[in-house]
């Protein structure tokens, strides 16, 4: 069996700490990585020299700033979230809920920014969250629209919720949907309580390259007063600014 490097065990720590809610003791990320409690504790020690992992006053461990500042400067670097941020915060204020940049990176869906609005849902994804395909807007139409990149999960489809879509059948029907009407929408899927209306980042209307997708999310019956059909005629229009001002921003 290939044993890893020092560096593969100190990003498991980091992936992991991102992962949990709440700060990790060392034995507990020791037993959770396979890792001895003496390999842990020198790991955490160097990647909180350089900032990336802080110590609470319990001796817990958390991401650290230093993990937060190259993220954030790794993102100021992506022309897409240059171009999105002023259309995110316009749409996050216009409708008091939360608006999100997502897009494909390496296979897998990660939201690459938001902008808070004023209910739960400053709880909602994270950036850097990743999400699942099959049972978010999101997930949909990148099946509809995107490159091949992101694919449909193999096997049994997890479940989240009651209302996650677990049959294949139904899976299509929802992405020929989501491609006849241009937008996407789940209601409860991936978290109960959640309903998101998203829409594809296209690079030109003739290419039809998905950049990203532009989407909100707002509590359930938010969103059922806000009009699904309106949303995501809304979230059109705001994804068509995003892909105006990034064909500028990408020049």
């Amino acid at each position: 069996m290939q044993t890893q490097s020092t560096v593969e065990k100190a990003v498991d720590i980091l992936f992991h700490l991102h992962a949990e809610p709440h700060a990790c003791g060392v034995t507990a990320i020791g037993r959770r990585l396979g890792l001895s409690k003496s390999s842990t504790h020198r790991l955490l020690t160097a990647l909180s020299r350089r900032g990336l992992v802080e110590k609470d006053d319990r001796g817990r461990y958390r991401p650290g700033i230093g993990l937060v500042a190259l993220g954030v400067g790794a993102l100021d670097r992506e022309p897409i979230v240059a171009a999105a941020r002023p259309v995110l915060e316009a749409e996050a204020a216009a409708l008091g809920e939360t608006v999100f940049l997502v897009a494909a990176r390496a296979g897998r869906i990660i939201v690459l920014d938001k902008s808070e609005g004023e209910g739960f849902l400053r709880a909602a994804p994270r950036i850097g969250s990743e999400l699942p395909v099959h049972a978010t807007a999101v997930g949909k139409l990148y099946l509809a629209f995107g490159d091949g990149s992101i694919e449909a999960p193999t096997g049994d489809l997890a479940r989240f919720s009651d209302a996650t879509i677990t049959g294949r059948d139904a899976l299509e029907a929802a992405v020929a949907r989501a491609a006849e009407r241009g937008f996407a929408e789940n209601s409860d899927e991936w978290i109960p309580g959640l309903s998101v209306v998203a829409a594809p980042v296209l690079a030109t209307a003739s290419a039809r390259r998905m950049l990203a997708a532009f989407a909100v999310a707002a509590p359930t019956p938010r969103m059922r007063s806000l009009g699904h059909e309106e949303m995501g005629r809304r979230m059109l229009a705001a994804a068509a600014r995003v892909a105006a001002r990034f064909e500028g921003v990408a020049q």
